[in-house]
């Protein structure tokens, strides 16, 4: 194992102490991706600066800079833009995309002293929950290249599950850097709705609910990451309760190794000591995961309508289906959309208040084949083509943190995940929490 392999501080360490350099690494990585990437399509850009942008952070460590990231590799999802790069959201419209400016997030990392390796690959315009594209291909699960490793931030965490980098930026606006994570033995975090700046980058289909998100292989690596992209410190104590529920409320069947899984999980959470309580929530009548899906097919077809008409070859046929459906949308069922978000809002918000943190699985099923944008069936069930992603849009539209934990596998071996939610603005809490579970979680198997 190479320091790529280990946990962030270590690498850090290495390059303060002058063990390695912030060069050394990006060396290391660049090769990684020659290696690996081509079975897998995780990056679908490199930096041609990489190299003279380590070098200049080994400048600055040599002239004192405090770089709380000194040398750490990371690659950045493509639609968040890298100042000087081909940033194009997983779409041909965009494909001579160069991005003027960095985005916030990013911003942050190098000032860090993190290098900036390359481009992740991503679903077109980030809207759909497996990664590929006309644009950049299939990308594949590195656990196993037959598999799908979710989306749409799949990119990013193939390519800190196969090693290439310890640490990857994706967006989440439904789960998309949760669902991933889960899908491939990861940590990942969606934040509290802008602790971390979005912008300055793309327009988003829809507003206010889409979050930039660390993923990495170790909690400690989500927390150094978070010091540095929202500004937090450690917490108190973590929560010592936690309310369950196995479907989240949703009615959502389970695959049956998830939901085994799932009774594992608790039972071990009550042998360490946790106080474990169900979580009883109560939906309004007409709140579905597809009751929301109006608010993005009318902001696809608002933003790239035009575009779909006049060259349809251009897009992915999933995403000109639902430019189509919103093109056909009325005001009126925009609008009833809108209040579906609103009663998610208002309704997980009066959970967690209950609650304080809830958890629920992930996801409700395991990956499944990479040339499928989803599964075929769930718990024996066709499985509806948001079913998948069941457990997790919910947070974005209340605006909460959450956090995804590997938790285990499947009988196949297919990575499963342990999704914890809590109250906004309890970001440290819960990344404090995922520390404290995440060597009795690496017990379940």
């Amino acid at each position: 194992m190479t320091l790529l392999d280990g946990p962030l501080a270590a690498l850090v360490k290495a390059v303060q102490t002058g063990e390695t350099s912030a060069e050394a690494l990006a060396i290391e990585a660049l090769n990684r991706v020659e290696a690996r990437n081509p079975e897998i399509n995780a990056i679908c850009g490199i930096s041609p600066a990489a190299l003279n942008e380590a070098q200049n952070v080994d400048d600055r460590l040599k002239a004192g800079k405090h770089l709380p990231l000194v040398g750490v590799p990371v690659v950045i999802k493509d639609n968040i833009w890298v100042k000087g790069l081909r940033i194009a959201q997983g779409s041909s419209l965009f494909a001579d995309h160069i991005a003027p400016e960095d985005a916030e997030a990013v911003t942050r990392l190098r000032k860090a002293g993190a290098v900036v390796i390359g481009i992740a690959t991503c679903s077109e315009f980030a809207c759909k929950g497996a990664t590929n594209s006309p644009l950049h291909g299939i990308t594949r699960n590195p656990l196993d290249p037959d598999l799908t490793p979710g989306g749409s931030s799949g990119g990013s965490v193939a390519a800190v599950a196969a090693g290439i980098v310890p640490l990857a930026l994706g967006t989440d606006a439904g789960g998309s850097t949760r669902r991933p994570p889960a899908h491939t033995g990861l940590c990942g975090l969606k934040p509290t709705q802008d602790l971390i700046p979005y912008g300055p980058g793309f327009t988003e289909p829809v507003w206010g609910i889409s979050v930039i998100c660390p993923a990495a292989r170790r909690m400690q690596d989500i927390a150094l990451a978070m010091q540095i992209l929202g500004g937090l410190g450690p917490s108190n104590e973590p929560p010592s309760a936690i309310a369950v529920s196995t479907d989240f409320g949703t009615g959502q069947v389970l695959d049956s190794d998830v939901a085994a899984n799932f009774e594992r999980v608790v039972d071990a959470l009550k042998a360490a000591g946790l106080e474990i309580t169900k979580a009883d929530i109560h939906w309004p009548d007409g709140i579905q995961g597809n009751d929301i899906q109006p608010l993005q097919y009318a902001g696809l077809a608002q933003l790239y309508g035009s575009e779909w008409k006049a060259q349809p070859e251009l897009f992915d046929p999933a995403l000109g289906e639902q430019v189509e459906k919103g093109l056909a949308l009325s005001g009126v069922e925009v609008a009833a959309a809108h209040q579906v978000s609103h009663n998610m809002r208002e309704t997980l918000n009066a959970a967690l208040d209950r609650y304080g943190i809830i958890a629920t699985p992930t996801t409700p099923c395991a990956a499944w084949p990479a040339e499928q944008n989803g599964p075929a069936t769930i718990g024996g069930r066709p499985a509806a083509p948001r079913d998948h992603a069941a457990f997790t849009p919910q947070i974005n539209h209340a605006g909460v943190p959450a956090l995804s934990v590997p938790c285990g596998s499947d009988s196949l071996g297919r990575p499963l995940g342990l999704q914890l939610i809590a109250q906004r603005g309890a970001d440290a809490e819960l990344i404090a929490l995922g520390q404290s579970l995440e060597p009795i979680l690496q017990e379940i198997t």
